[in-house]
């Protein structure tokens, strides 16, 4: 027999099978394997084991797992398999290696309560549903979609509380029940729901000082019944000698005797709002209670009411008198005294610090944080303010309402503009979040203090300042102040001069009956404004100019550019006529100019600034110009008049001019990778 030299034979060694050249199902195998090994013995010679050498160098289909071991132990397989393995090891530990690095310098995300304006709800006044004059829920939720078109995402509501209605519902009677003026509970629960579905946020007002004297506890309190006897603060005193001069907001003596205890008890507001007594654990551990009860329902987060009057000194010494020469008789108002035992007494701080745990607890689930900020009036006290922040170890809320625009009034100019976001800038705590307000239930609206001349220009003060804007309802629109025919606020019945009803009339929707506000053909619960006809929602809508447009325009704005969301903002020039500021981010060759006239027509020169380019870009003007670009030596603005000027360059002002620049969290941005990193 002659040697088989073909390259494609198959040495068949015992043991092994090919099923390459298998042509019957097993159970053929058995009848044919004598006759194969027949006819493989006539044609395959005997050869020394040197040249018995495995010759089949291509691989095929079905081969057995023993053939393919036998190709894959080969180096030209084997080597390549290598390779290709450890480098998807590498690539894998260079993308683990990469993330963890990009989420180790990113900066942290920014929450819903800091990337949209909070918009608060006056409810008796923002939509009725039923035609009974007076606002409701159902009536808050057939308007979201107006929330939705100024891109709000948090709105506050103010009480809705069961009550009496003697504060309009900062008496409250049941926090865990609706006034049935509002609704009931299946119409919260269905705003809520509907809210969510919409991706907005419900931020509740909680009254933790008092309660209204219709509540339960107070009942049982003036009855002596345990354990409610403590719930509030008693004292002994006469009828017609009270046991010290403390005064109450609302004016006259904080104590009213009870005749059915024969005892004072302590209020800091009406005689009809009785402070609750925070040194009795059992009243903290109900309150606490009715946070759960809501943050259980889904709301978002809390408005804390006028916390530094929730403690009092125990030992109830008087008051120092602002003047000391004044005859103590006729001290009968709030400002006429030195609040030194009344107001943010030690001990108030640790109260608040466990409600931030409490809602901290409900806040674990990605994208529920529960939000919560505190109402203090501190004036020119502004540490007391700032320490609501809390401290560099424990959280409290996350900003305290900043008043502080307030007094643009008093002052309207760039100055004081400049003046007033200075104070609170530099005094707030590095590292937190600051807000803006000029206007709420409380205080004139900002129109008719300022004038109306200046509301397009103070809504891009708002909207494009650091931190998170609080728009009381109707800024959006310019609604003014209304001198109503028949008082109803009862600071108003103490003082018609105080009386808060004119900042609270019904919100203007349209030019039709009532507004828009109301169908009620009996009239509502206060007077509709007379410019109602010009000044209402469905007109400016219509408007691409008009201030809510532009109040749109800004809040869309302020979320779509990152120099407005979350990068420095820097002082660059002030007068008497002019407040200019600059909006830049490390890394993003777009920066922004804010140009606000709160004088006389005028002209600034802002040369001397060296990063600003030459030219600016107009991107948005509260009164309509024809120009497009102006000149940083020439920037002509009129009375009242905003410019947000939008410019290109990679020269920082906040490098070389610190103490005139404040941010929150540093950060910057890559464009090569179009992502945020610490820097």
């Amino acid at each position: 027999m002659s040697k088989i030299t073909n390259i494609d034979a198959v040495e068949l060694q015992e043991g092994i099978q090919n099923a390459a050249f298998c042509e019957h199902d097993d159970d053929d195998n058995t009848s044919d394997a004598s006759n194969s090994r027949e006819q493989q013995a006539t044609s395959v010679s005997v050869t020394r084991p040197e040249e018995n050498e495995y010759t089949q160098i291509k691989p095929y289909a079905g081969m057995p797992k023993e053939v393919l071991m036998l190709y894959s132990s080969k180096a030209c397989y084997r080597i390549p398999r290598e390779i290709i393995f450890w480098l998807i090891v590498a690539c894998t530990l260079a993308l683990i290696a990469m993330t963890i690095t990009i989420v180790a310098l990113s900066p942290r995300c920014m929450s819903w309560w800091q990337l949209s304006p909070v918009y608060q709800v006056y409810p008796r006044s923002f939509k009725d549903s039923n035609a009974d004059g007076v606002g409701d829920l159902k009536g808050i939720e057939e308007k979201l979609s107006h929330f939705e078109y100024l891109n709000i995402k948090a709105v506050w509501i103010s009480p809705f509380y069961k009550s009496p209605m003697r504060d309009f519902g900062y008496d409250v009677e049941d926090f865990r029940q609706i006034d049935p003026i509002f609704g009931t509970m299946e119409d919260f629960d269905d705003l809520l729901a509907s809210m969510h579905d919409k991706g907005l946020k419900l931020i509740m007002d909680y009254i933790p000082n008092h309660t209204s004297d219709k509540h339960i506890w107070f009942q049982l309190s003036r009855n002596g019944t345990e354990p409610y006897k403590d719930y509030y603060i008693w004292v002994n005193c006469t009828r017609d000698k009270p046991p010290n001069n403390w005064v109450s907001v609302f004016g006259n003596s904080t104590w009213e005797y009870d005749e059915v205890r024969q005892q004072c008890y302590f209020h800091q507001f009406l005689k009809e709002q009785p402070d609750l007594n925070y040194r009795n654990p059992r009243v903290i551990e109900e309150m606490t209670d009715i946070i759960h009860f809501w943050l259980k329902k889904g709301v978002d987060g809390f408005r804390m009411d006028a916390v530094k009057h929730m403690l009092e000194a125990t030992h109830l010494r008087n008051e120092p008198q602002v003047d000391p020469d004044q005859d103590p008789s006729t001290v009968d108002t709030e400002f006429e005294l030195y609040h030194d035992y009344t107001y943010t007494q030690p001990g108030l701080h640790e109260i608040l610090t466990n409600w931030r745990i409490e809602l901290d607890a409900y806040s674990r689930e990605p994208g529920r944080y529960r939000f919560m900020v505190m109402e203090c009036y501190d004036y020119e006290e502004i540490d007391k303010t700032m320490r609501y922040y809390g401290t560099s170890y424990v959280t409290e809320s996350d900003f305290p309402f900043n008043f502080y625009l307030l007094y643009l009034p008093d002052d309207v100019s760039g100055n004081q503009a400049k003046r007033l976001v200075n104070l609170w800038m530099s005094n707030m705590p590095k590292g937190k979040w600051p807000n803006w307000v000029v206007g709420n239930h409380d205080k004139p609206r900002i129109g008719s203090s300022a004038g109306t001349e200046y509301t397009r220009a103070i809504n891009m003060l708002l909207l494009t300042l650091p931190g998170t804007p609080t728009t009381y309802y109707g800024e959006e629109i310019g609604m003014v102040n209304v001198n109503v025919s028949v008082i109803q606020d009862p600071s108003g019945l103490h003082d018609p001069s105080k009386s808060r009803d004119p900042q609270r009339t019904p919100m203007q929707w349209d030019d039709k009956l009532n507004a828009g506000f109301s169908d009620s053909e009996n009239g509502t619960w206060l007077d509709i404004a007379p410019d109602y006809s010009t000044v209402n929602v469905e007109l400016q809508q219509a408007d691409t100019h008009s201030t809510i447009s532009q109040y749109r325009a800004l809040s869309l704005l302020r979320v779509a550019e990152l120099a407005l969301s979350r990068g420095w903002f820097c002082f660059v020039w002030s007068d008497v006529n002019i407040f200019a500021y600059l909006r830049e981010l490390d890394g993003l060759n777009k920066a922004f100019l804010v140009v606000l006239n709160f004088g006389k027509d005028t002209t600034t020169d802002l040369s001397s600034v060296s990063e600003l380019p030459d030219t600016l870009t107009v991107h948005l003007s509260t009164v309509p110009i024809s120009q497009k670009t102006f000149s940083k030596s020439r920037i002509p603005t009129s009375r009242g008049q905003g410019l947000l000027l939008e410019y290109s360059t990679n020269q920082r002002f906040h490098p070389n001019h610190a103490p005139e620049c404040y941010v929150s969290e540093k950060a910057c941005y890559l464009p090569e990778l179009d992502i945020l990193y610490k820097c």
